[in-house]
């Protein structure tokens, strides 16, 4: 590990101010970053540790939306009986992350700033149209995940809350690699007057929205619909756990899991 200078703030806007002017991180739960910057495959001349942000651990959930602090752990989230009332997709997504320890320590915003190809909020965030909400602005979902590691955050920019709309129906399908748990496959359909939106997540270098999927689901919502579509393999993911056409088999077969489930609700 690189030598840093570290630093733990107390308000948001004291974690922002530290950033300035100087080659620096956010530590959220450290269960992305701390393992990178031990293997000397990232660094910063400054880590700011977010632990101290009270400000950004609370989970506010109104008739039409779930507001979830930056700072909000997956078990937290999974274990909020409020968040399970407005969207129980959502709260199901945080109980399969990772294991126990990457629950309890790893959070909302750490999982979103760190953009894994293979995370799992990225696909809920994508398929129920969120809002990010920084320091500085407001950037929705499809906007905010750009890239294989990459956001539309800019340098010391702070994430502070996201915003997730509660839709009619929603439910999350991951087909998992055991040893991780992230997602070989992992695919969120939603349901609200606004339409069918179908995100996946571990498929591509990023989370993407299906349009074959949401066209199919948007004339006949049913698993049987979802299952018919055959999607093409130009873009899929490649490695030693899977093969690209697996992997475009295995979306719309969790697909049609998800639907079967937010049915099922």
């Amino acid at each position: 590990m690189y030598a840093f200078e570290y630093l733990r703030p107390d308000t948001p806007a004291a974690a922002a101010a530290a950033a300035k002017g100087a080659d620096a991180r956010y530590l959220a739960g450290g269960q992305s970053l701390v393992q990178a910057m031990k293997l000397r495959l990232s660094s910063a001349e400054r880590l700011i540790d977010l632990g101290g942000l009270d400000a950004l651990r609370g989970i506010e959930v109104t008739a039409d939306r779930v507001v979830i602090g930056a700072m909000v752990t997956h078990a937290q989230v999974h274990a909020s009986a409020a968040v399970r009332g407005a969207i129980p997709a959502l709260a199901d997504l945080a109980g399969g992350i990772g294991d126990a320890m990457v629950r309890n320590m790893g959070t909302l915003g750490g999982s979103f700033a760190n953009a894994d190809p293979a995370a799992c909020y990225p696909a809920a965030a994508v398929a129920l149209g969120a809002t990010v909400r920084t320091d500085r602005r407001e950037i929705a979902a499809e906007a905010f995940f750009t890239g294989l590691y990459e956001t539309a955050l800019q340098p010391g920019e702070l994430l502070l809350s996201v915003s997730f709309p509660v839709p009619t129906r929603a439910a999350y399908a991951k087909f998992k690699q055991p040893a991780s748990r992230f997602a070989l496959v992992g695919v969120m359909v939603s349901q609200s007057p606004a339409g069918v939106r179908v995100g996946v997540t571990g498929a591509r270098a990023c989370v993407f929205r299906c349009s074959e999927l949401e066209a199919a689901l948007s004339a006949n919502f049913t698993p049987e619909a979802a299952a018919a579509v055959r999607l093409p393999v130009a873009g899929m993911n490649a490695d030693l756990h899977a093969s690209a056409e697996y992997r475009a088999a295995m979306v719309v077969t969790m697909t049609a899991r998800a639907v079967k489930a937010a049915l099922g609700r």
